[in-house]
């Protein structure tokens, strides 16, 4: 839908019931102003139980935000957020969504209570020229948003979106599409993809959960072949991954977890820095492996 017949349909809502005044209309079609290129970030989530424990990895969150600019807003690609098409969350208010069972109740009490972005929706929904984008008003934050971004921001004082990811694509078509949100780093956005490299929840080594280090022989080598096409910018390789052999195929069993990396590594240009963090393997078949560009 174009600005004219936008703006068409909004005149049709019952605006004075709503309280929404004309400037807050004009704010949320406006595009953001120009703003520092935003580095782009990937997050190893690893376990929900991450959002309420202390740990290295947790510190490794942590740290990033003392090497970034702080963002006017986020984006964020979670592992958790699997659709039939693309959409992009557009309330004003997100609720924390527990999308997990089995955890103790204290993770289930955390609200991350960060304000959406309707601007930045409607913006994201605008430059995406590879697919019709739906602006979603049901979804708000799952856990691979909330409980890394809690740590990146933990008075949830920075606006966050979701991207969500369309199971009925090719990794080459998610990275394609990623190329066509890159406006946004110039506009204050944070963009983050949030899931694992390495992620095989059946073969998980449930006794050498608290065994530090802890990688199975594929699992392994997965990560640092992994590691040495993303330092190489052999971006072909990562998304022809079902290609690389069986290590890759333990390692990916299923594609939503990889595939918030492809978004992050297609927004790289060409001599921005790339630096990996939270690089650790977890019960045999997770690792944490996290990535920030620029």
């Amino acid at each position: 839908m174009d600005r004219k017949h936008f703006l068409k349909s909004l005149a049709l809502l019952p605006i004075a019931a709503s309280g929404m005044r004309l400037k807050d209309l004009n704010k949320i079609t406006e595009p953001l102003p120009a703003t520092e290129k935003m580095p782009v970030l990937f997050l190893g989530h690893g376990s929900p139980m991450n959002a309420i424990e202390e740990n290295e990895f947790v510190t490794g969150f942590r740290n990033v935000t003392k090497q970034i600019p702080k963002p006017n807003a986020i984006l964020c690609i979670s592992a958790h957020w699997e659709t039939n098409g693309t959409f992009v969350t557009t309330m004003q208010s997100p609720p924390t969504i527990h999308d997990f069972g089995g955890f103790p109740q204290a993770l289930f009490n955390v609200q991350y209570p960060a304000p959406g972005n309707p601007q930045l929706a409607n913006e994201t929904k605008s430059i995406i020229k590879k697919t019709i984008v739906g602006l979603d008003d049901k979804w708000g934050l799952d856990h691979g948003a909330w409980s890394v971004i809690k740590h990146l921001y933990p008075n949830a004082d920075v606006p966050v979106i979701q991207l969500s990811l369309d199971y009925n694509q090719s990794p080459q078509y998610h990275y394609d599409l990623a190329k066509e949100i890159s406006s946004l780093r110039n506009k204050g956005v944070l963009i983050i993809g949030s899931g694992n490299m390495v992620h095989n929840l059946g073969m998980v080594a449930w006794d050498k959960l608290n065994v530090a280090d802890y990688g199975f022989d594929w699992a392994l080598e997965a990560r640092q072949k992994m590691k040495d096409f993303i330092l190489n910018d052999n971006h072909q390789s990562l998304i022809n991954y079902k290609q690389q052999g069986r290590p890759f195929q333990l390692a990916i069993p299923s594609a939503e977890h990889y595939l918030p990396l492809l978004y992050t590594l297609a927004l790289k240009e060409k001599y921005e820095s790339i630096n990996l963090f939270n690089d650790k393997p977890v019960a045999g078949s997770l690792t944490m492996t996290s990535v920030r560009i620029g």
